[in-house]
């Protein structure tokens, strides 16, 4: 391997590129292109650059490799990674970004599909919802779902759109329009639109990007943008920590940005659901030793758009063997068992947070006592709501839920 100079310290670039190719670059693009020893790409994008390239063209293996092992291997000498777009738009960019430091870089960014397609139909992006669902589960536009809302969504392949058309169906969203941009910035641009209950395209690009004009019905299955969701938006079996206790719950939790959550004894997995519902970043595994509930729960987190939720199904304390450092801790209201608490405890990192709920005695006890011990806060919290006795309305209490909160010092 030839020694490094000056002008090897920035030996990898990163050239976003369009569906237009070698036209859509700029000089200096083209010559760090046809300047690269090594040349990193797809099949389509190594094709867009063969009349320039000089180096030796390696495309991407299947399965893709996350860890860029053939790139990291080759550093200080003239590599190129080719990308479509914007490489840090959920691209390879972000990826290599995370293994290599930014002054060994040299990125050329292209505009993104999601940017080409605002463009087009003349939407501001700060007034619109953007996600990626390329390679990742459709399951995450859900949260997006709002009346009157805008949404840009990237996708894998030519069928995403005909199956989101589905799925707004289903969820009572039928009458919102839906525009398939496909191929942008190259000579085959095309641009369809339809009805989601009428949607009939065929022959759909793979690259292209979905935009939806959303229209909603009374009924339509909306997540709402707040903690304590109606708890008929969860399947269950009446194992629900109910969506006013939930509310506290949470905000006992204080979700922070890119935390990770235990959820122990799940449910139906609702905490845990809510809790990741509060930003894109959040994180949660959800501990349950009931088979039937633990399958609940995964498919509460697929059709509330956090597909990510860990599910593991085992019983505390054993289960929790293994699991990833958490920030915060919840325990569910119906158990007894000071070694859950004691290993909650333990795996808490200095700073992390600690909530319990209680409903029978025994919890209650022994949050009692772990309060005693290590001070906290807790509180009783008791609901009641109206409901009719003859022909009149009263009060009829909910069974009372003692909380106790601790931050590990």
């Amino acid at each position: 391997m030839p020694a490094k100079g000056p002008r090897d310290a920035k030996w990898l670039t990163i050239v976003g590129i369009g569906e237009d190719g070698l036209a859509g670059l700029g000089d200096e693009a083209k010559r760090l292109i046809a300047e690269a020893e090594l040349i990193f790409g797809g099949k389509r994008h190594l094709a867009l650059v063969a009349s320039l390239a000089k180096g030796e063209g390696r495309a991407w293996p299947v399965p893709f490799d996350a860890g860029m092992t053939d790139v990291l291997a080759l550093a200080g000498r003239r590599v190129c990674v080719l990308a479509s777009g914007d490489p840090f738009f959920h691209g390879v960019g972000a990826t290599l970004a995370r293994k290599v430091k930014p002054e060994q870089m040299h990125v050329i960014s292209a505009p993104s599909a999601i940017s080409l397609a605002a463009a087009r139909l003349g939407w501001p992006l700060q007034d619109i919802e953007t996600v990626s669902l390329h390679g990742r589960p459709l399951d995450l536009i859900r949260p997006l779902l709002q009346p009157k809302a805008r949404i840009l969504a990237l996708t894998s392949d030519g069928d995403a759109p005909a199956t989101i058309a589905r799925l707004l169906v289903e969820l009572d969203f039928g009458a919102s329009r839906l525009t398939v941009l496909e191929a942008l910035g190259g000579p085959n641009e095309k641009q369809r639109t339809v009805r989601a209950d009428a949607f009939d395209l065929g022959d759909i690009n793979p690259l292209n990007v979905l935009a939806l004009e959303l229209e909603s019905t009374p009924e339509a299955r909306i997540l709402p943008l707040t903690v304590g969701r109606a708890d008929h938006l969860f399947e269950h079996d009446g194992q629900i920590t109910k969506h006013d206790i939930r509310a506290i719950t949470l905000a006992a939790l204080a979700p922070r940005r890119g935390e990770l959550l235990w959820d122990i004894g799940a449910g139906s997995g609702s905490i845990g659901i809510e809790w990741m519902l509060a930003h894109p970043s959040m994180r949660a595994i959800a501990i349950e030793a009931n088979s039937e509930r633990a399958a609940r729960t995964t498919r509460n987190a697929a059709h509330c758009g956090v597909p990510g939720l860990v599910v593991v199904e085992g019983k505390a304390p054993k289960a929790l063997t293994g699991l990833a450092t958490p920030d915060a801790i919840f325990i569910g209201g119906g158990g007894s068992d000071t070694g859950v608490i004691n290993a909650a405890i333990k795996a808490l990192p200095s700073g992390g947070r600690l909530v319990a709920n209680a409903v029978t005695l025994e919890m209650e006890t022994l949050l009692l006592a772990e309060h005693t011990k290590r001070g906290g806060d807790l509180t009783r919290i008791a609901i009641s709501r109206a409901s009719p006795v003859g022909s009149m309305q009263a009060w009829r209490p909910a069974m009372p839920v003692t909380q106790w909160s601790w931050v590990k010092p």
